[in-house]
């Protein structure tokens, strides 16, 4: 086994609860698999009946592709924050995955290089227009959708329109950062788009924005014909009308996602014909998958697992960094919460070495809101273990011992390869050490996240990354509470750090930019809501035989599928 780093129907998986003593049994039975699963991809579908709306579709490929193991790829991991598959609503990683390998925007980032590139729009154009940017977009004339309708202008004023419409978890990209309006949204012709931005908006940050999911092209005739009730967004989650290299197959709720190959792409045909993304929440259980080779990448493994599969000729360990952040949420509604001193008494109760001891080289102690390897980190430690200031911040507050408080934590992995009950236990362990009764309650990351949006978690532990390789990815969702995003969950409102963040977002010159971001971190570390745990990286198990593979955070889906073939 060899360490890289770098910046079938299969439903004898549907319980994740399967133990080692039954792999062999399903190594058996995945023999069946060819007979009872293999099928052909469809061509160009997103959905029955797509071919009457809008106009004709292109005619498919002469001969359909045979569905078999060799040309299917099982990738699996702890996938419970599963939500949604619009591309409209989408905020959660695993549901970003997919969207990102089925739709796709204007620009886009090169895998594993920095910088914008054309997806979609094959050029642009940027001119200072007096009080007003003005950007306009040639599309490509090649683009289609998987229905083999063209990529229009129109179909993109309608994606982002509808976004800001639906005005769901990530629109607040559109709205708050881009302040982006319908109004401003000009179809010019088939081929062009033309945007009007306002002067407080970046336009390079306005780029990297609409190069993340919720700026997804969908087929306005698809989608229109299948709006229903809520502006189409049931009928998203189990058809897809995108122009990606996979179409959506099915999603059966916390089992999988199956994606097949578009055979009506555009771009370079995808090697994998499907692509089945499971949702194993064990440990063990991941790496009983890769071993037997019933699956063919899995996702976090943890330091026990990857010294376990040393040795084994048949598999290599990648080894990627991350920009996600692991954090505990204090929620500022919920009393003692709503006191400065009570959320600075638990930052100083953690013991952050022991932290860094447990992820044994699977990621490090952070502290801030921006990541390592971005702009405005300053690797600042703000906070060592020191009960006696915790016990008399917590004295000062008026805080009796024994109080009591809910911590809401996921099932499963949390990334870094730690389990999220052994960090909850930790943070309990600690704050028991000052007085503090910690209630631990853990559920899947889908229902935590529905309470966390609600604003009805006390503490949350979770985790958080980026939208778009900027700091401002970051600062704006953990400091403007109007954004409806990480500081409104936490029921935190605090217009000056808000207004700091948007002045260091549109400053140009890189030295007070970077200033300006380092007086927001000290503030938020001490004045906000959240106990910043650590930066994970993420340790993949991948097969021999599959070559391509990359994770990328800088790249919306992170994974590109379409990359990825076997030998």
């Amino acid at each position: 086994m060899q360490l890289v780093s770098h910046d079938w129907c299969l439903s004898l998986f549907r319980s994740n609860g399967f133990r080692r003593s039954r792999v062999l049994a399903l190594v058996v039975m995945a023999a069946l698999w060819l007979v009872a699963c293999t099928g052909a991809v469809p061509a160009g579908q997103p959905a029955a009946g797509t071919a009457e709306v809008g106009a004709p579709a292109a005619e498919a490929p002469a001969g359909d592709v045979e569905v078999t193991r060799e040309n299917t790829l099982i990738y699996a991991g702890e996938l419970s924050d599963l939500l949604t598959l619009d591309p409209a609503v989408v905020y959660e990683f695993s549901g970003i995955a997919v969207v990102g390998n089925v739709y796709e925007t204007l620009v886009s980032f090169e895998p594993g290089q920095p910088g914008i590139k054309p997806l979609l729009a094959e050029s642009w154009e940027i001119v200072d227009s007096g009080d007003m940017w003005t950007l306009t977009f040639a599309l490509n004339p090649n683009a289609t959708f998987a229905s083999g309708n063209p990529v229009t202008a129109e179909d993109v004023v309608y994606s982002w329109g509808r976004a800001i419409d639906i005005n769901k978890s990530p629109a607040f990209l559109l709205i708050d950062i881009a302040q982006l309006t319908k109004e401003n949204m000009t179809a010019v012709d088939d081929q062009t788009l033309e945007v009007k931005l306002p002067k407080t908006v970046s336009p390079q940050v306005f780029l990297s924005v609409i190069s993340f999911s919720t700026a997804a092209v969908v087929e306005k005739a698809v989608v229109e014909a299948n709006l229903g009730a809520d502006m189409g967004e049931t009928w998203l989650n189990d058809h897809s009308a995108g122009s990606g290299p996979y179409v959506l197959s099915a999603w059966e709720r916390s089992v999988q996602v199956t994606l097949d190959a578009n055979a009506n792409y555009w771009g370079d045909a995808p090697a994998m014909q499907r692509i089945i993304m499971q949702n194993v929440g064990e440990l063990a259980n991941l790496q009983a998958l890769i071993e037997t080779g019933d699956a063919d990448i899995v996702q976090d493994l943890g330091p026990e697992q990857a010294a376990a599969m040393e040795g084994n000729p048949d598999l290599q360990l990648v080894k990627a960094d991350s920009t996600l952040l692991v954090y505990v949420g204090l929620n500022v509604l919920k009393p003692p919460l709503d006191n400065v001193d009570v959320r600075e008494a638990i930052r100083y109760a953690i013991n952050y070495d022991d932290i860094n001891t447990l992820l044994a080289g699977n990621g490090r102690v952070v502290q801030e809101i921006i990541p390592a390897g971005f702009l405005g980190h300053t690797g600042e430690t703000y906070f060592t273990q020191d009960l006696e200031m915790s016990r008399s911040l917590l004295e000062q507050a008026g805080v009796a011992e024994g109080t009591e408080i809910g911590l809401l934590i996921p099932v499963g992995p949390a990334p870094g390869g730690l389990e999220w009950g052994v960090i909850a236990s930790k943070i309990q362990s600690d704050l028991a050490q000052v007085g503090l009764v910690v209630n631990i309650q853990q559920t899947q990351q889908s229902e935590l996240l529905n309470i966390y949006r609600a604003q009805d978690g006390e503490m949350v532990l979770i985790n958080w990354g980026p939208d778009f390789p900027d700091p401002d990815g970051n600062v704006t969702p953990f400091t403007n509470y109007e954004a409806q995003s990480i500081a409104w969950r936490n029921g935190w409102d605090d217009p000056d750090i808000a207004e700091l963040g948007k002045q260091a977002a549109l400053e140009q010159d890189t030295d007070a930019r970077t200033q300006l971001y380092a007086q927001l971190e000290e503030r938020v570390a001490h004045e906000g809501p959240y106990v910043m745990l650590y930066q994970p990286s993420r340790t993949y198990g991948v097969r021999n035989n599959v070559t391509g593979f990359l994770y990328d955070p800088a790249d919306t889906p992170s994974i590109t599928f379409a990359n990825i073939s076997k030998e």
